[in-house]
């Protein structure tokens, strides 16, 4: 078994966060079935609207990653600092609270979803979907947001694999259910929103259960009470992955109505399909940053400053090799992989490969910003965190969504996320370089 105040080498990094790694395929995966179910069984304006919402949905859900990402990096400081009833106390306050907020997130949603699709360009058809599908996922969102946290915090408590078994069981979950309401039941888009919602149950309420009894993990859920220090560190900390996601969400959105102007419903089909399966890559990315988070903040903790250096140096070296594959998969498979989603309709599938081949240069260097931010919520330092997301989103490729088109037409939408990742790039490694004395990695 690894424990995270271990000496890692390479093998054991890689066993130590192929869980978390796992984990995030398959929600990348499930996700993806979703759309492929839909895109093949139902249509391609369905399949167009549950591409519109789903960046409104995510928005709503990121409370979960806020809480998980920032509370995985306090909880792991804590249990390097070997005060584990404190950390426990921190858990469980989290938790709760986190469910308070998803119920009322929820009502919100529900309530201004139609406005809020509407505001964003949607009408007829597409506004119609939109919130059909919407509105039977929010239901589900406090137990989507739990589903997030959770998968957060099984790294932190030592138990990765968990994480990755109970994400494995919650995309079956939601693949079976896929098959059965909308090939067997014939309810459509409705079908697709409801095996989703019932697969968010397994993923939020057996870890819930698992947490809350006696178990071999480093953590349970114990009495708490509000802890408003530990909730301001815990926001400190997770505000750059907030701040990525959200922005994530937004730029989402600026994609879709900037495609509706340059290439109608089909052009945030295919933006659709390339999310689906970009995000495939990127999880590698982000998973393995996510599944090394506690062991990093765990040795800052403890003032392992050699086993820091260590951490960050065969981290580098790995991404590196990892995005060289990622890339060459993309440019060889983007066929194929476009095919799975768009074999019915010639000219949305050739569009598909186009930008899929475009947007596939990214691969090559996105890992080292979205490590570098990872890396220094790890070390508690979430403010230097936020600017790296800050900027790679907001700021980057936000003004080359809206710049880039100006100049290429609907190439530079495909551009834009090439051009924000190498800004991001350059600033990953000057604060990397100009915070090294500051925590002696």
């Amino acid at each position: 078994m690894i424990k995270l105040s271990d000496h890692f080498d390479y093998g054991k990094l890689i066993g130590f966060t192929y869980p978390t790694i796992g984990v995030l395929i398959i929600m990348s995966v499930y996700s993806m079935v979703d759309g492929f179910f839909v895109s093949n069984f139902v249509g391609t304006s369905a399949f167009a609207a549950v591409n519109f919402v789903m960046p409104l949905l995510l928005l709503l859900s990121y409370v979960g990653l806020l809480f998980g990402e920032g509370g995985g990096a306090l909880v792991g400081k804590t249990l390097g600092e070997k005060n584990y009833t404190k950390a426990n106390r921190i858990f469980s306050m989290l938790i709760y609270l986190s469910i308070v907020i998803g119920i009322f997130l929820a009502i919100i949603g529900i309530t201004f979803v139609d406005d809020l699709l509407e505001f964003l360009g949607a009408e007829g058809e597409l506004l119609e979907q939109s919130i059909t599908y919407g509105r039977i996922i929010l239901i589900a969102l406090p137990l989507n947001i739990l589903n997030m946290e959770f998968l957060c915090f099984a790294a932190t408590a030592g138990k990765p694999k968990f994480g990755f078994y109970v994400s494995l069981a919650t995309g079956l979950t939601n693949i079976f259910l896929d098959a059965l309401f909308i090939i067997v039941f014939g309810w459509g888009l409705e079908g697709a929103a409801v095996a989703t919602a019932i697969s968010q149950f397994v993923g939020g309420i057996v870890p819930f259960i698992y947490f809350s009894k006696k178990n071999s993990s480093l953590l349970r859920l114990t009495s708490a009470t509000l802890d408003i220090e530990a909730l301001m560190q815990t926001c400190f900390n997770g505000v750059s992955e907030l701040m990525s996601s959200v922005s994530m969400s937004i730029v989402s959105m600026l994609y879709n109505w900037q495609l509706l102007k340059y290439a109608g419903e089909d052009g945030v089909a295919a933006f659709g399909i390339l999310m689906y399966v970009a995000f495939i890559f990127e999880r590698i990315y982000v998973g393995y940053s996510m599944g090394l988070e506690p062991v990093v903040s765990y040795h800052y903790g403890a003032k392992n400053y050699k086993e820091l250096k260590s951490l960050l140096r065969k981290s580098l070296k790995l991404l590196a090799g990892v995005s060289i594959i990622t890339f060459m998969i993309a440019e060889v498979f983007a066929r194929p992989l476009a095919e799975l989603f768009a074999s019915n309709d010639k000219d949305l599938l050739e569009m598909t490969v186009h930008a899929f081949r475009i947007y596939s240069f990214a691969f090559l260097i996105e890992s080292f910003s979205l490590f570098a931010s990872a890396f220094f919520t790890a070390l508690n330092n979430g403010l230097i965190s936020a600017v790296i997301a800050g900027l790679r989103t907001l700021v980057f490729e936000v003004s080359a969504v809206i710049i880039l088109p100006l100049m290429f037409g609907l190439n530079g939408i495909w551009f834009s996320m090439v051009g924000a990742n190498i800004m991001a790039l350059i600033v990953s490694a000057v604060l990397l370089k100009r915070y090294q004395r500051t925590y002696k990695y």
